[in-house]
């Protein structure tokens, strides 16, 4: 049950309504955006909500309790509403968002429906498809520290402590030629490693167009001039670009101790039985199956 303002209770028993939707989006660099489905543009709150964005919503659902609910808000992609190259480089991921029931003829008679995040985003053409994560959303995450046999830090956080600075670690480079293939790029590196030093590392752009983005690298060719990434760069990329690569880890014990050599803390349990332990034979069918250790 939900009380509603006076004014807005007493709009509503009116008989005919003058509502529409809209919606605050708070991106990840700060940028404060404002939609609305409405035919003309609205202002309150010091926000201006933009009426030629092409915004709508789409689907919506609520559940009591701690169920997970949340919906959907369905737009174009446009330079005078989201831009194509600005949800690509994930600007719009887990922003803050807040939907609101508003007069149109009086902006001031609204109520605050809802307060989410974003989640995942859907392109096709030349259309979008946002969700809506409500706050419930988060107990779904998982938090805390998980038994597993790979590592659960990610490589140079504080529980990890490999220093990315390392001259070992890191390298910078530049585009040599403008892709002929997206994701793929022809490069050349200022210092020399190992084959696959960087592949599952990162790839910040330092220059170019795509400046201040990164992206995770899916594999380094073995002559070190090819750098695969998971997802093109949002934005074209040119001979020259310059970025900054930092090395991959797979989590695996083994590569913690030999490639950075950083075992002592592995924030895994290596030795933790596997799936294959209960395929064994039975204590003591076999050699050194008498409950000893079976790492020494």
């Amino acid at each position: 049950m939900r009380d509603l303002p006076d004014d807005l209770a007493a709009h509503l028993a009116g008989g005919a309504t003058t509502l529409c939707r809209c919606w605050s989006l708070t991106r990840r660099d700060g940028l404060v955006l404002g939609f609305t489905d409405h035919d003309r543009d609205l202002a309150f709150g010091g926000l201006t909500y933009a009426a030629r964005s092409g915004l709508e919503a789409a689907e919506a659902s609520a559940e009591t309790g701690f169920a997970v609910s949340g919906g959907d808000v369905a737009g174009a992609l446009s330079a005078a509403g989201i831009a194509e190259a600005d949800v690509a480089a994930g600007l719009y991921d887990a922003a803050g968002v807040e939907t609101w029931l508003v007069d149109w003829s009086d902006p001031e008679t609204r109520l605050l429906l809802d307060i989410g995040t974003i989640g995942e985003v859907r392109r096709a053409g030349g259309a979008f498809v946002a969700e809506l994560r409500r706050l419930m959303d988060r107990l779904d995450e998982e938090r805390g520290r998980t038994y597993r046999a790979t590592c659960a830090a990610d490589l140079g956080d504080a529980r990890c402590r490999v220093d990315l600075a390392d001259p070992r670690h890191r390298t910078a480079g530049r585009v040599l030629v403008a892709p002929a293939r997206a994701g793929t790029l022809e490069v050349a590196l200022e210092s020399i490693h190992a084959p696959g030093w960087f592949s599952g590392g990162r790839l910040t752009w330092t220059g170019g167009a795509n400046a201040g983005l990164a992206a995770d690298v899916r594999a380094q060719a073995a002559n070190g001039a090819t750098i695969e990434l998971w997802q093109p760069p949002p934005r074209p990329v040119a001979s020259g670009d310059a970025f900054a690569l930092t090395a991959g880890c797979d989590k695996r014990f083994a590569t913690c101790r030999a490639k950075f050599g950083n075992g002592v803390n592995f924030q895994g349990f290596p030795h933790m039985p596997g799936n294959d332990f209960v395929l064994r034979g039975v204590p003591g069918s076999g050699p050194g199956l008498d409950g000893g250790s079976l790492f020494q």
